[in-house]
């Protein structure tokens, strides 16, 4: 039961703080419950799709496939590759992470997995002909000129920055997930 309590000490502080909240300024409270409650479904509608999907891409392609197209010699292939699936990708940020990790299990390249996380933030598909149809053309295919070639220089950068011993590290983290 301690073991518990310890695992959920910051969720069970956050609900305290709503409770007094509550006490102290009932509107104030409301809000915070209401939006709570919010990001909680929000959560749950979108986490399920997601460990589905990934449950399915770990057993459906083979770690060759993905040494193949997105691992250490993929070269121009596997950065094509990880900017279209981070476009192509459907929900909140807090979604790709799940599937990065699966990438490190498959051994995607670190680059690649940096370039799909960009990708998935900045990049989207929707995001994209929404611009389109709100703040022109020429304005959305600017940004995503501008947006491409700049995820690719932060994940060459970021890797300057990473030590190959942190690398592995966090790659035995992912496989230990």
């Amino acid at each position: 039961m301690n073991g518990l309590i310890k695992k959920y000490k910051l969720f069970l502080g956050m609900i305290i703080v709503i409770l007094v909240l509550y006490i102290f300024n009932k509107d104030l409270g409301v809000k915070a419950i209401n939006i709570s409650a919010y990001s909680f479904k929000e959560m749950l509608f979108v986490i399920p799709p997601v460990f589905i999907l990934l449950g399915l891409l770990d057993i459906w392609v083979p770690r060759e496939i993905m040494i193949k197209y997105m691992g250490e010699n993929s070269g121009i292939k596997g950065v094509f590759l990880s900017i279209i699936l981070g476009s192509a990708a459907a929900g909140p940020l807090y979604g790709a992470f799940p599937v990065a990790a699966v990438f490190m299990k498959k051994g995607v390249k670190f680059t690649n997995i940096l370039i799909f996380i960009g990708a998935w933030s900045t990049t989207k598909i929707p995001m994209f002909l929404f611009e389109m149809s709100a703040l022109g053309v020429k304005f959305a295919v600017t940004r995503l000129l501008i947006d491409i070639p700049g995820i690719i220089i932060i994940a060459y950068i970021l890797l300057l920055f990473v030590s190959k011993k942190e690398i592995k590290e966090i790659y035995k983290k992912a496989e230990s997930i």
